[in-house]
């Protein structure tokens, strides 16, 4: 395991990796302050006013200082929604990877440790899941659960829905993923040593062989949050995510579609590019992880 030491030095030794992480902490830190640093409350419809709709960002003609961006169709200044958005996503992104985490680690580790019929059925599961699309899957989940309920009890549960459907689709990746760490663990001197002393199965498992997988684990749960932003994104521009009174970065981008071309482009542009910003440097991140704690995976060699 690489010393905390050297990843620091080896961080700070690599651009991209220094690039991606100023970007992503500034989307972070922007997303978790927006209540105190924002301009404005999209969310309070008493700062709202229609006269105020579709200006132009503030260094355009017709533009106001008051929205830096500009603002959308409902009065709202685009910065502000783009703050409280990111902020969504995020929240949406990482609760999804806790859910496939949870589920993928603990199948994972009972298909690697116990074997047999129980890995065999556990691995045909995660095989069928990967071979049906998580978008597909997430949209018949989706409409189902839009058509059953009224639009303010889908907008009160929206982001559970997503996360919990996000989450659950995904889980094969993990599963894979630390069971394959499992039977290269499992067959040590420190498990074997575990079983002679009796421990049992579950504190052999959680305690001493789950601690040593955890490093792909890592890996795979910064790419994840990036890939279960983007199906967010997707779902909710489709009109399947959060509801325009909540908005994500995805329905911010589907909110302004529709003027783009009426010369109202800064509605949809913004956003996009914030979405394009911070899935990019969640990718890099996790790219750069995987080549530092898995020095075999470094780009070009064997």
């Amino acid at each position: 395991m690489i010393s905390f030491s050297a990843f620091l030095k080896r961080f700070l030794s690599d651009p991209v990796a220094i690039g991606a992480g100023i970007v992503l902490l500034v989307l972070v830190l922007m997303a978790v302050l927006a209540p105190l640093i924002a301009p404005q409350n999209p969310y309070d419809p008493l700062q709202l006013d229609i006269m105020d709709s579709e200006m132009p960002p503030a260094w355009k003609p017709g533009g106001d200082e008051r929205f830096l961006l500009g603002t959308d169709a409902q009065g709202r200044g685009v910065l502000s929604t783009i703050m409280y958005g990111t902020g969504i996503s995020l929240l949406i992104g990482v609760g999804a990877v806790i859910v496939q985490a949870v589920l993928g680690i603990t199948l994972g580790l009972i298909a690697g440790y116990k074997g047999g019929w129980i890995d065999s059925f556990l691995m045909r599961l995660a095989d069928i899941q990967l071979s049906l699309s998580t978008l597909m899957m997430a949209i018949i989940a989706l409409a189902l659960f839009s058509a059953a309920f009224d639009a303010n009890t889908y907008a009160d549960y929206a982001i559970i829905m997503l996360i919990l459907v996000i989450g659950i689709a995904e889980w094969p990746k993990f599963a894979r993923t630390v069971r394959s760490s499992v039977l290269g663990e499992k067959k040590k001197e420190y498990v074997d040593a575990a079983r002679v002393i009796g421990l049992p199965a579950r504190r052999i498992m959680w305690g001493h062989i789950l601690p040593n997988t955890l490093t792909p684990v890592l890996v795979i749960s910064t790419i994840q949050v990036a890939e279960a932003i983007m199906i967010e994104a997707s779902l909710s521009f489709l009109g399947l995510g959060m509801p325009t009174d909540r908005p994500s970065l995805g329905s911010l981008i589907r909110s302004g579609f529709e003027f783009i071309f009426s010369g109202s482009w800064w509605i949809t542009l913004f956003p996009a590019l914030v979405l394009i910003a911070l899935v990019l440097s969640l990718n890099l991140l996790g790219d750069w992880l995987r080549d530092v704690l898995n020095p075999k995976l470094r780009r070009g060699e064997d």
